[in-house]
């Protein structure tokens, strides 16, 4: 049988975990809000990016002066995976997912022949991948949330990996993140950086959607324009990956810490009455005992 003492105890330990987990949900659900808004406001410019580089992309005709960024090196034997993660834990399968994806991705990478290189966002997949693919990680950045996400942080991601791809170090780029659908929906993405991956039918062009089949000329021309836009984009296909981690971390985050605060609940409830039926088992047998020896006199 237990002893009171000791479920007093374990009853005032979960409670104060209840306390911890509550504070950490208020919180999350507070940052939650911010990330959500700074997703939401980005996506318009995503979009609109990538019509862009759409339409720029479909004028190229000369593949020998377009852009490498574009057209890639004609190899695909090099490859570059980004993986973003969290700096800190608390946050349910966030990290698990992303970390359980990225092993397939390089096992399979690995099996076909390639050659596999790892550039981490957040401390978590650096510790998690460290262990198994220490020998591929490239570099790793830390504390890119701090106090949020900001453009010039993903700039800074961007013209690292466009070094790597300048020097020939790596022939294709592709992030790994968790793309936000709601507080409890987190979807893992891959998503291809280097060569960038254009899509005419798909897209939005230039102008809109409500120009019908205009044809626009551009001054200078598209070759010169990809040039210069093309690390603008990867910069700003970057930044918004990264709020959209940087959401769904949250999310997951407030997610989590909600079940542990009604999971602390339910076992706050269940010693209550383990320590109630004790303390009456006890009382019960100091009883016998006091009428027992009452009736040996």
């Amino acid at each position: 049988m237990a002893n009171l003492k000791d479920l007093r105890v374990r009853i005032e330990s979960v409670k104060s975990t209840q306390k911890i987990t509550s504070a950490m949900k208020m919180v999350a659900a507070s940052k939650f809000k911010r990330a959500q808004d700074h997703v939401e406001a980005s996506r318009p410019y995503t979009r609109k990016m990538l019509g862009m580089m759409n339409s720029l992309a479909s004028g190229v005709t000369d593949i020998e002066s377009a852009p490498k960024l574009l057209v890639g090196t004609g190899k695909q034997e090099r490859h570059l995976v980004i993986v973003a993660s969290s700096d800190r834990g608390l946050c349910g399968g966030f990290n698990a997912t992303i970390i359980r994806d990225t092993r397939r991705m390089v096992q399979s990478l690995k099996a076909k022949g390639k050659e596999v290189f790892i550039l981490t966002i957040g401390r978590k997949a650096k510790d998690m991948l460290r262990r198994e693919f220490s020998a591929m990680i490239l570099d790793s950045f830390e504390d890119i949330a701090k106090p949020r996400v900001t453009f010039a942080t993903a700039d800074k991601i961007a013209k690292r990996i466009i070094a790597l791809y300048e020097e020939k170090e790596i022939d294709v780029c592709t992030l790994i993140f968790n793309q936000f659908k709601s507080a409890l929906t987190q979807i893992v993405t891959r998503k291809q950086m280097i060569p960038a991956l254009v899509d005419q039918k798909s897209q939005p062009s230039i102008m809109g959607s409500d120009i019908g089949d205009a044809i626009y000329t551009f001054e200078p021309n598209e070759e010169e324009l990809l040039h210069e836009l093309l690390p603008k984009s990867l910069a700003v296909q970057l930044y918004g990956a990264l709020l959209e981690n940087a959401a769904s971390e949250q999310g997951a985050r407030m997610t989590a810490m909600d079940n542990a605060t009604r999971n602390a609940g339910d076992m706050i409830k269940q010693l209550r009455i383990k320590y109630n039926r004790t303390r009456q088992a006890v009382i019960t047998k100091e009883l016998i005992e006091v009428i027992s020896g009452a009736e040996a006199l």
